[in-house]
């Protein structure tokens, strides 16, 4: 079975390399909504995406918003989509569907064939009445992005729906052929993903970055999700600097960044170096649910530092024998003469200033993407709960009583209780609101590239 994948895989890859148009990078003041269902509404790769430029991109002040609903096939996100699209007055609308479109249960069926067909056809016509939307505001881009991949060759006995990928197949197939058509935007996830499920399944069969219940991606997944959506804006190979020093000569050449050579011997090289970039801090905590997976545990099947993450110092013609690297007087670590006439990259050295000040940024951002994901539970059990009861932004206590009621019998109306408890009052949505705002300010305040001073110097001195 595998096999067949495989094959078919590589002409799916190959096709949509030849076809698929290239987004442009974001602009500065650009407002960009992600909509989706509950992968989008996670929050993490959007916020991989946004956090990319904060970093490399310090000076371009873009947004992006999470309207992500868990649960929602496209017929949902076009009934919400003046209230939870449109509102936020974007620019950019990125729309992602497919995994809920294509059904679950019912590939168990004996009628499976059937009604995956009905749903492909019901999704598709969901989707003309969005892409109408769209299509009369000609001032948003479009992109639309595929799903990320149900992984059903990944040896465990959690949710198997045999067919569930083929039929997903059919509705990335209609979402590419209408991004051509309409000469929007287009990312794909799905096959790009199932090439990297497939090949580490074959040294390992459990192997998969579609999540233990083969729909959820972790942090991992994400980041290569984001990492693809930046790939298509063509920003992979950017570098955060390059840099190349010879200790007789002084300066060869320089990317992205700013250097002054103040001393320069055989034996120890000082300068000023300042980027025009941060590098990407890469986190290495799990934060989904029954999904242990970090970002960092990508890094060895995706090549996002090869991609993203390259600020290289080469220092040649130093006379044999190791050096130390300080940087704003602090070491930060021993290197050979042959070593840093290779290049060494600096961004993945955690203890360095600047990556220090990246992790900073970070840190600012998952509060911001914490925010938003408490937005989020509030607004989903408005569309998925209240509107469906006529009470559709109604907080009031009938409607508190009605929803409590509910989640007795609701697991996922009961998980958003507790945020709704307090996300009900529009005191409480405003002021993380503004925080938000606060949090993001903040971040354009630190995230901009200070001059550095950075010594090579021989251990022996």
């Amino acid at each position: 079975m595998k096999k067949i994948f495989l094959g078919v895989l590589a002409l799916a890859i190959e096709t949509s390399m030849l076809q698929a148009q290239q987004l442009q990078p974001f602009k500065d003041g650009e407002r960009v909504v992600f909509t989706g269902n509950s992968i989008t509404e996670a929050g993490f790769y959007e916020s991989n995406i946004w956090l990319y430029y904060m970093t490399h991109f310090p000076d371009r002040k873009v947004t992006l918003f999470n309207s992500g609903i868990g649960g929602d096939v496209v017929g949902q996100m076009n009934e919400r989509f003046e209230h939870d699209v449109l509102a936020k007055d974007p620019t950019v609308v990125v729309l992602t569907f497919g995994m809920n479109d294509s059904g679950y249960f019912e590939f168990n069926a004996a009628d499976a064939e059937e009604t995956a067909k009905q749903r492909v056809e019901k999704s598709y016509n969901n989707f003309m009445l969005l892409q109408d939307k769209l299509k009369a505001r000609p001032q948003i881009q479009k992109v639309l992005m595929s799903s990320s991949p149900y992984d059903e060759t990944v040896k465990n006995d959690r949710n198997y729906f045999r067919g569930k990928f083929a039929t997903m197949e059919k509705i990335v197939a209609f979402q590419k052929k209408a991004a051509e058509k309409d000469k929007w935007g287009y990312v794909d996830l799905f096959y790009p993903m199932t090439e990297i499920n497939l090949r580490g399944q074959k040294e390992k069969p459990e192997f998969t970055i579609s999540g233990p219940d083969r729909i959820h991606p972790g942090k991992g997944g994400h980041l290569i999700m984001a990492a693809m959506f930046l790939k298509n804006q063509g920003l992979a190979g950017k570098p955060v600097a390059r840099i190349s020093i010879d200790a007789r000569k002084g300066v060869l050449a320089s990317e992205n960044a700013g250097v002054e050579v103040k001393k320069k011997s055989p034996t120890s090289v000082e300068f000023d170096y300042k980027a025009n970039s941060l590098p990407f801090p890469i986190d290495s905590i799990s934060a989904l649910w029954d999904n242990p997976q970090k970002q960092s545990d990508v890094l060895a099947i995706y090549p996002f530092i090869e991609e993203f993450n390259q600020e290289t110092l080469q220092v040649k013609n130093l006379k044999k024998g190791n050096y130390n690297l300080l940087i704003d007087g602090k070491r930060i670590g021993t290197f050979s003469a042959d070593t840093l006439s290779k290049g060494i990259n600096m961004a993945l050295m955690s203890n360095t200033p600047q990556y220090q000040q990246a992790k900073e940024i970070m840190h600012l951002n998952d509060l911001r993407n914490d925010l938003e994901r408490k937005l989020r539970d509030y607004y989903w059990l408005h569309f998925n709960y209240f509107k469906g009861e006529n009470l559709l932004f109604n907080d009031s206590w009938l409607a508190f009583d009605k929803v409590r009621e509910k989640a007795k019998t609701d697991g996922f109306v009961r998980s958003k209780m507790d945020t709704y408890q307090t996300a009900r009052l529009p005191e409480v949505r405003a002021m993380w609101e503004n925080n938000i705002k606060l949090l993001t300010q903040k971040i354009y305040q630190i995230n901009q590239p200070k001059t550095r001073k950075i010594e090579v110097v021989s251990t022996q001195q």
